[in-house]
């Protein structure tokens, strides 16, 4: 897939050679949601520049964006500010957008406004040329002074900008295609726009033109020009924006020439001086030895050229030595903020913090929980000891850019190690010299509790009160009030609720346990194991009608999934599969919402074949709730009790009990909550698995049916029902008795004559509906033709 779109005039004054632009856009996803800011309590936003986001540690290219996507647009705003300035008092704002991006926003134009926009410009240079009206001079000479000095040279400068956007221009590729380069041959356009440079005494169009003709000569055949020009010139240009677009031009020609040491000591110093080019820059940067990277480093004139080095450097090789080379070097570098953010967000993703440890890979196995202790042991082991050792002496210091990052950053660790005494000093020093952010403030808060709550080995009623305002603060106020997409309170949130878990596991209180640890499904699994148990199942109900509880009780009762309704109706579920359904109606009547779903099929018709998307489509006289279903089985109980038309009752009752399984219409029934979700039986745990799977209640009636039929067309009506739930039951003990359908081994055998299916045959073929089985019924029909 291609999209591509026109030119930017925009673009006059952007643009960087990537090479490898094709395939880093068709990699990139550019999601909101990365892994590792889901694992982690660091936010680096708190500290780091937002130049710097791109870089921070990510599961994709590049941190949120996915791929660089802005090569079009990167300077919009900008370039439309410094012309709308120059022009100040002759031309508006809004009419410079027109000329620069067209109308609409600043990223891109419509296909009309763009055409318009660019004939606008060609027509008003031929204008001013021939000195004729015309169209666009007729329009815009209403608008706008055409005899203007500045806004002719404005229109002209354009028009120049637009020859060699027809090459510079990014198309928006999503294909892994290599894109061919396109180049600007017209070299005397070029030395026109270098005349113009030459002649001009506007300092403003000067420097336009100058980074115009840079760009020229890029996109020309011959780059040597370009780097030529700029050694030329360079001295004169003020060290601006532009100067630092066009140095990274001139690190581009290097790195097209495989002069690799030239051309990342040149991108180093772009990612120093321009912030808006380091995603670029970083992206481009390349060594591609250890002699070409001290061959940079040699080129460096001073200190600051050499951490700018080490600061690219350090976005792909090692934070940790990056952060040592550049605080020797320069102990205020900004830099050290993003890569100290990396070198601790690596550091994170390293933490256990499920409190699970995995025993076999067997993913369809859950994972065998730990205790704190456990946990604590198994993650300090993975700390990094030198990595504190160095914050230490940061710390210490005290002479960084921001001195409380790294109290914060060492803070963090010392709690990580286990040393929380340390940790409470240090983020008390940061909070002295913090900004009052409300990031700042947030991250701060919530690093102390991940220290406090690390502190307790056993929960009391006096050690909860240390982490119960923050724990409402963490699992109910955010949520609701935290407006950005920023701050990292998810991981501590999930860190939070699975160490209660384990403490309160430890201490015997499964009810607790469960509220903030719930046994939710493994792997593909759904639903909820801990009601299994029928004691945990009837301690949960009775907590959670409890009036009286504890402030740490009633948040576990907030942020918990399942309420009351819930497992009345996973209890109705159990009960009907168990034909108690007097007890169904009873549990179902204590829910609210799930009493009035209604099945889509008829759960009383008996089909030839299993089918539940032809039931679901079929006119139906009358639409049944859950409700409405568990009353009329209730009532063909009964008559079947008082042995009236025992037939049809249980024939029906058999149909019921069948729809409400897998196999049937009515999967609707048993989708709860805690049974799980899922259009296969893999899709739930083992105990609920068999539950859904088993017709032994159906099969019950259709033999009590067959008992009370008095025609042969009833009677064989019935045996195939039975047969039906013959073959459900072969095939559960062949493949649902496994943990994995891949397990079984393949036997060869697809199908087997089941004893009804024999009956049917033997005793049955000369009824109509032995006709009707043929007809629709493959299995059968195999079995009738061998």
């Amino acid at each position: 897939m291609k999209r591509i779109f026109l030119n930017k005039l925009f673009l006059v004054s952007s643009g960087v050679l990537l090479f490898c632009y094709a395939i880093i856009y068709a990699c990139g996803g550019g999601d909101d949601y990365d892994y590792f800011s889901y694992n982690s309590n660091f936010t680096p936003e708190t500290f780091a520049d937002k130049s710097y986001a791109p870089l921070f540690l990510s599961s994709d290219v590049f941190y949120r964006i996915g791929s660089d996507t802005q090569h079009n647009s990167r300077f919009n705003e900008q370039i439309i500010k410094e012309w709308s300035d120059y022009l100040k008092g002759k031309v508006d704002a809004a009419t410079v957008s027109y000329f620069m991006i067209g109308e609409g926003n600043n990223n891109y134009s419509s296909q009309n406004n763009e055409a318009t926009n660019f004939t606008d410009v060609a027509q008003l240079h031929v204008y001013y040329k021939n000195k004729k009206e015309n169209k666009p001079s007729l329009k815009w000479g209403k608008k706008i002074s055409l005899k203007d000095p500045k806004i002719k040279s404005f229109i002209e400068f354009l028009y120049l900008a637009q020859k060699i956007e027809t090459v510079s221009v990014v198309e928006e590729n999503w294909s892994y295609e290599p894109v061919v380069a396109k180049t600007f041959d017209d070299l005397k356009m070029i030395q026109s726009i270098e005349n113009v440079y030459n002649t001009t005494a506007d300092s403003f169009l000067k420097n336009r033109y100058w980074f115009l003709t840079m760009k020229g000569y890029f996109y020309s055949s011959n780059k040597q020009k370009a780097i030529d020009f700029f050694n030329k010139t360079e001295k004169s240009v003020a060290k601006n924006q532009l100067y630092y677009r066009a140095l990274a031009y001139v690190a581009g020609v290097h790195y097209k020439a495989k002069k690799y040491a030239t051309s990342n000591y040149l991108y180093a110093q772009v990612f120093d001086k321009c912030p808006e080019m380091r995603v670029v820059t970083a992206y481009s940067f390349s060594p591609k030895s250890e002699k070409d990277w001290n061959q940079s480093l040699v080129m460096a004139k001073n200190n600051k050229e050499k951490a700018a080095l080490w600061a690219v450097h350090g976005y792909y090789k090692d934070e940790k030595q990056a952060v040592e080379k550049i605080y020797q070097l320069d102990p205020k570098s900004e830099h050290l903020n993003y890569l100290l953010t990396r070198l601790i967000n690596r550091q994170e993703q390293l933490i256990n913090n499920s409190f699970t440890e995995s025993k076999n890979n067997d993913t369809n196995t859950p994972a065998r929980n730990q205790t704190v202790t456990e946990n604590k042991t198994e993650n300090r082991a993975k700390i990094d000891k030198s990595e504190i050792d160095l914050v230490v002496a940061i710390a210490a210091a005290g002479n960084t850019q921001k001195p409380y990052m790294w109290d914060v950053a060492l803070g963090y660790l010392q709690t990580l190690k286990g040393d929380y005494d340390k940790a409470d000093t240090n983020f008390s020093k940061a909070e002295k010299t913090m900004p009052k952010t409300q990031l700042a403030t947030y991250q701060l808060r919530l690093l102390r509790f991940v220290n406090n709550l690390s502190k307790i080995d056993k929960l009391t009623s006096k050690n909860e009160k240390t982490v119960l305002a923050d724990l409402n603060w963490l699992y109910l106020e955010l949520p609701k009030t935290y407006k950005g997409d920023d701050f990292r309170y998810q991981n501590a949130a999930a860190w939070s609720k699975a160490y209660l878990a384990s403490l309160y596991r430890e201490q015997q209180n499964p009810v607790m346990a469960e509220l903030f640890g719930e046994s939710r499904g493994y792997y593909w699994n759904s639903g909820n194991s801990f009601y299994d148990n029928e004691k945990n199942m009837l301690e949960m109900k009775a907590f959670l009608a409890k009036p009286n509880k504890t402030e740490i009780e009633k948040v576990g009762a907030d942020i918990y999934s399942y309420k009351l309704k819930d497992i009345n109706s996973f209890q109705a579920v159990q009960a009907t599969f168990n034909n108690k359904v007097p007890e169904a109606i009873e549990f179902i009547k204590q829910t609210d919402s799930i009493q009035y779903a209604v099945f889509l099929g008829n759960p009383f018709n008996g089909s030839i074949k299993d089918c539940h998307d032809c039931d679901h489509v079929a006119p139906q006289k009358k639409k049944y709730t859950i409700v409405d279903f568990l009353t009329t089985v209730k009532t063909m109980q009964d008559k079947v009790a008082q042995k009236e038309d025992l037939f049809t009752n249980n024939i029906l009752l058999g149909n019921a009990f069948y729809n409400i399984t897998h196999f049937g219409n009515g999967r609707i029934f048993y989708e709860t909550n805690i049974v799980g979700y899922g259009s296969s039986p893999y899709s739930f745990r083992d105990s609920m698995k068999k539950m859904i799977t088993n017709c032994s209640v159906s099969k019950m009636y259709y033999k009590k049916a067959l008992e009370a039929a008095t025609t042969k067309e009833q009677k064989a009506k019935c045996i195939y029902f039975i047969a039906k739930c013959e073959r459900n039951d072969y095939y559960n003990q062949k493949y649902n008795s496994t943990k994995n359908w891949w397990d079984v081994e393949d036997d060869k055998i697809n199908f087997i004559a089941f004893d009804a299916f024999k009956t049917l045959k033997n005793d049955y073929s000369d009824t109509r509906y032995y006709q009707d089985v043929i007809a629709e019924c493959g299995y059968f029909n195999t079995y009738v033709n061998q």
